[in-house]
């Protein structure tokens, strides 16, 4: 089943104040951004977000789960209605996540 559009919209609408929260339909289900950086997916009406230390030590009880067979573990974040937890359980996973590479193929213009 995917994701209705509708939850995606929710969702980063909770999170909103983390950062600048983007996202992209990606194979049918949708990946979420922060700053330009990757840090979840939602998949079947469900957010899951990358695990990181930042992530274990502000809620060591999460649940994990795999969005999609052969993904890596995530987060599963049950209850997307905490605004206030959202926001800083997203800011300070993304703190942790590395600036994305850029990508190949796209040249400077030497200037």
């Amino acid at each position: 089943m995917a994701s209705r559009l509708e939850f995606v919209q929710y969702a980063v609408s909770q999170m909103e104040e983390a950062g600048t929260i983007t996202y992209k339909k990606m194979f049918g289900e949708y990946g979420v951004y922060c700053d330009g950086k990757i840090f979840g997916v939602i998949c079947d009406d469900q957010l899951f977000i990358k695990v990181t230390e930042a992530g274990r030590n502000l809620k060591p009880d999460l649940p994990l789960g795999a969005p999609y067979t052969g993904a890596k573990p995530h987060f599963l974040i049950e209850n997307i209605d905490d605004r206030a937890f959202m926001r800083e359980f997203v800011a300070a996973t993304c703190r942790e996540l590395p600036i994305p590479k850029p990508k190949k193929g796209k040249k400077s213009n030497g200037v």
